[in-house]
Parts: structure tokens; C-alpha cells; sequence
């Protein structure tokens, strides 16, 4: 039996949660709060496996409660069910620890199944939450990438040259320049796209949109 205490502010939204829960066979709710602080008193008696939390009540919020729940009970799981989805309302409570986030707009199923999956200890992402996170984490990864500087004509020519197949002394007999020239060229461009190679290079090209299949 899964035992769920009840966090939300809106009494009519944690009735018609208990009502949900409690038609399941295999879950039960023990208890109910209206806020952070009061689901902490609760939680030692109610001895929950699963907090089904709200985010933005008075007294104490969601995630200040769930950051004190993950310290005093660890071994409960908190399932975040909330109507927000900004970066300020996702990031804080995953970052304080909750097992999964949904919206409230969930369907009565989806939810039921999130429930026993967090029990599982499983994370739970709600589709719109899951993409923020994704956004959020290339965002990251983009602010860490030192930044690329950008090729000068001469050496775009050298480059689509080199794509297609072309040896150091043939782009140096199609650009009219020597070859020692190309050959600089290319370590400049290596350089401003971080790679180490011709073929690596010609790669980080496409990706960058320098270079078309069709050019």
C-alpha cells in the first residue's frame, strides 16, 4: 500500500486528490497539509511513502519544505503537482530534491502511474517540464563552449574546397596562392572551429551551417 500525504493549499483541489487516490487498491491517503510547515508536522505520524506537493503556498512554500523533507526524511519521495512551469518554479525543486514534477493538468491516469513510479524512486517529468530541463541543460553546456570566431572569406573558400575533396596544392592552384599559404590558412581555421583535423573540421563546418550539401 502506498501511503500519500496530501500538500496543497486549495482544500477543493486536495479533496478531489483523495478521492482519486483512495478508489486506487493499492494506495491510500494518510494525510493532508496546507502548506510546507504543516506538512512537515505531519509527515513523523502520517509515516507517508509518497508527498504529492504543491509549490506556491503561504506560510511555507513547496520548496523550502521539500528541501527540509529530503534532510529530516530521506527516504521519502516528494512528486511535485503544481499550475507553474517556469524555470523559477522547476529548477529550485528538483535542485531541492523532488522525485518527479507535474502539472495539474495532468490526466487522472498519468498521475496514478507518476505516483507509484516516484514510490519506486523513479523520476517523473511532466512533457513540458522535461523540455525546460533539456532547454536549461543546453544552455549551459552552450555558456561553458568558449566562443568561435568566425572565418574569414579566404578561409571559408579554403574550407568548402577542402569538403570537397580537394588537396592542399589544388585549392592552392584554385585560389592562386602557395601552398604554404593554404596550409596556413587551415591551421587558422582548426583554431577558430577547435578541432584538430581536416576531416573534423569539414564536419564542425556543416554543424555550424558554413557549409551546405548542396554548395
Amino acid at each position: 500500500m502506498i501511503r500519500v500525504l496530501i500538500v496543497d493549499d486549495h482544500p477543493v483541489v486536495r479533496d478531489g486528490l483523495r478521492a482519486v487516490i483512495d478508489a486506487e487498491p493499492d494506495m491510500t491517503v494518510v494525510g493532508e497539509a496546507g502548506h510546507g510547515a504543516e506538512a512537515l508536522a505531519r509527515l513523523p505520524g502520517a509515516a507517508a511513502d509518497v508527498v504529492l506537493m504543491d509549490l506556491r503556498m503561504p506560510t511555507m512554500g513547496g520548496v523550502d519544505a521539500i528541501r527540509e523533507l529530503r534532510r529530516t526524511h530521506p527516504g521519502v519521495r516528494v512528486l511535485v503537482l503544481t499550475t507553474f512551469d517556469t524555470d523559477s518554479d522547476v529548477l529550485p525543486a528538483i535542485e531541492a530534491g523532488a522525485t518527479g514534477y507535474l502539472l495539474k493538468d495532468t490526466p487522472r491516469e498519468e498521475l496514478l502511474r507518476a505516483i507509484r513510479a516516484a514510490h519506486r524512486g523513479e523520476a517523473v517529468l511532466s512533457p513540458a517540464v522535461a523540455g525546460r530541463l533539456m532547454g536549461r541543460v543546453r544552455d549551459r553546456s552552450a555558456e561553458q563552449q568558449p566562443p568561435q570566431q568566425a572565418l574569414s572569406a579566404r578561409e571559408l573558400e579554403v574550407l568548402r574546397l577542402v569538403a570537397a575533396g580537394a588537396t592542399n596544392r589544388e585549392a592552392a592552384r584554385q585560389l592562386f596562392i602557395s601552398e604554404a599559404t593554404v596550409k596556413t590558412h587551415l591551421l587558422h581555421i582548426y583554431a577558430k572551429l577547435q578541432v584538430r583535423d581536416r576531416a573534423s573540421a569539414v564536419a564542425a563546418g556543416y554543424q555550424r551551417g558554413l557549409l551546405s550539401a548542396s554548395g
